[in-house]
């Protein structure tokens, strides 16, 4: 009978650590679902008919940008969340949110949605985005059509602290 000496074995190689240069951002925390209604394109709960069309027309002021061209999905979500937040403490009202277009042909020939185009609308809906969120929906074509959101935040009230 063969037994193996386990305390013998050669100490595991070293291996160097690859850190990204975001390393030292914090990961987005897990989803928490709202109980709100989820919000589509163009929905417009709790908002008057004129304030909705100036919305859809790209009639508002726009107060702040933010522009996710070329961050990683991860990256986009951190900083979604950190603009919509501070966005909001500054009562701001209407921002705009680029995602780019992201459409690609795949092997078929079939146009596909780029992924951060796809997940912000996901990401708004998400807590704590969704409590500070009455509206979105597509850009004009001048601030950037299908490839970018406006967002109409709530009006921040006298004693909130979100």
């Amino acid at each position: 009978e063969i037994k193996k000496d386990l305390d013998n074995k050669p100490p595991p190689e070293k291996t160097a650590i690859k850190r990204s240069p975001n390393a030292h951002l914090r990961a987005a925390p897990p989803a928490k679902k709202s109980d709100q209604p989820t919000l589509n394109h163009g929905d417009t709960p709790g908002l008057d008919k004129r304030s909705a069309q100036r919305l859809k027309r790209g009639q508002m002021q726009i107060e702040a940008r933010l522009d996710l061209h070329g961050h990683r999905q991860d990256e986009a979500h951190r900083a979604l969340n950190g603009f919509i937040a501070g966005a909001a403490n500054a009562g701001k009202r209407c921002v705009l949110v680029i995602t780019g277009k992201g459409l690609k042909l795949d092997n078929s020939n079939e146009r596909q949605v780029g992924v951060l185009r796809e997940m912000v609308p996901r990401w708004l809906n998400e807590e704590p985005n969704r409590s500070r969120i009455l509206s979105f929906n597509h850009a004009t074509q001048a601030d950037g059509g299908t490839g970018a959101l406006y967002v109409l935040l709530k009006r921040k009230r006298a004693g909130d602290r979100s």
